[in-house]
């Protein structure tokens, strides 16, 4: 196999420091909190006190100043242990990075250091009732008072972290009928009057993440909370197609990490597992599936880790993000559903990692964009249009 050369001995150091914290901290809690539907607070403030989250922000607002290469790192770790109800990717590498890049001084200073302490979970809330993959379809409102401050309005639907969240980066139209030049971006915190959450949705796979319905009624938001202040008023649209990239590249980087264990699952299973007097991987059948499985990752792993390299030197352009995406996250479902049969029965036995990985590899073809969505995108960034 090809040798990996993306990290320093600094980056593996840590990457083993952060699987010892999942065996530790997470690993033999989350079966129960499969049961439950998320996960405790605690793991949350846990994995603050050892420096977990938001590792990349500067050390001014609690961070370590690393490079996005520790954050890949953790996100490969927990996909391969399988431990898909931990919402740190997102938290760190989605919601801290839209404050530190568009939030004003104050914003900063109030809520990145909260957000790298555990103390605060954040969320983002993007999709809709009515828009999932379609952002300029929202009809959310966040509509000016005389006095300048804001009233939001509307609902969200899917929310990774949004009954944990404490701070919740709300994508709202300030300008109606602008369209997509009249979307911003709102700070709502937890307790605001009017912020309610609806039930916590009960999903095919990832059960252990809180993924929730917000309502937001007659919201009264003062000037302050519009994320990067006046200057950024009616620009949302443009800051989420800047942050889209890097949230596509991390699913991508979470399809091949699952990919990747799931091959070591089955390779193990089918060396002891016996048919008809023989292992199951002395079958012809066996050997060529997996060896098609480890060629196809083989190929995902290498492109994801250029794309990494160009996400370090801010060169990573939307198509190729989302050839990233779309990619690894169809051949993510396509191993996973090839190695179950290997599993036979036992594949569609919960107890198993495996059932989970697959149950839990659907959705990364939906959020993010749809997988569709990720086609035209590339469509269009080579000359072609349906209209």
């Amino acid at each position: 196999m090809i040798e990996r050369r993306l990290f320093s001995p600094e980056h593996e150091a840590f990457r083993e420091s952060f699987r010892r914290f999942i065996e530790r901290e997470i690993t033999p809690h989350h079966e129960a909190w499969e049961d439950q539907g998320f996960v405790d607070r605690e793991v949350w403030r846990k994995a603050g006190a050892h420096g977990f989250l938001c590792m990349t922000l500067p050390e001014a607002y609690g961070g370590a100043g690393a490079d996005k290469l520790y954050s890949v790192a953790q996100m490969e770790e927990l996909a391969r242990a399988g431990t898909t109800g931990i919402g740190f990717g997102l938290h760190s590498e989605i919601v801290a990075p839209y404050i530190l890049h568009y939030g004003t001084e104050d914003q900063k200073a109030r809520y990145l250091p909260r957000l790298a302490s555990g103390e605060m979970v954040g969320a983002i809330a993007m999709s809709e009732p009515a828009a999932g993959s379609d952002l300029q379809g929202i009809r959310t409102t966040a509509l000016r008072q005389p006095d300048g401050s804001y009233v939001l309005n509307g609902s969200k639907t899917f929310i990774t972290n949004g009954w944990h969240a404490d701070l919740v980066i709300v994508v709202a139209k300030t300008d109606p009928a602008a369209g997509a030049k009249g979307t911003s971006l709102f700070l709502v915190e937890r307790g605001m009057a009017g912020f309610e959450r609806g039930r916590r949705l009960k999903k095919l796979g990832l059960k252990a993440q809180d993924t929730s319905e917000l309502f937001f009624h007659d919201v009264p938001l003062p000037a302050e909370n519009l994320l990067g202040g006046a200057a950024y008023e009616n620009r949302g649209f443009v800051c989420l197609m800047e942050q889209l990239p890097w949230e596509r590249l991390q699913i991508a980087i979470g399809a091949a990490a699952a990919a990747e264990a799931a091959i070591e699952w089955t390779l193990a299973y089918v060396k002891e597992r016996k048919a008809f007097g023989q292992p199951i991987g002395a079958f012809q059948n066996t050997r060529f599936k997996l060896a098609e499985l480890a060629t196809e990752v083989q190929v995902a792993r290498v492109f994801v880790d250029r794309c990494c390299e160009l996400i370090l030197n801010d060169q990573l352009d939307t198509a190729t993000a989302s050839m990233a995406k779309y990619w690894c996250s169809d051949l993510q479902c396509k191993v996973m559903d090839e190695c179950v049969q290997l599993f036979g029965g036992y594949g569609y036995m919960w107890e198993y990692p495996i059932t989970r990985a697959y149950a839990d590899a659907r959705v990364q073809r939906i959020y993010g964009g749809t997988n569709e969505i990720m086609k035209e995108l590339i469509a269009r960034q080579l000359g072609l249009s349906g209209r």
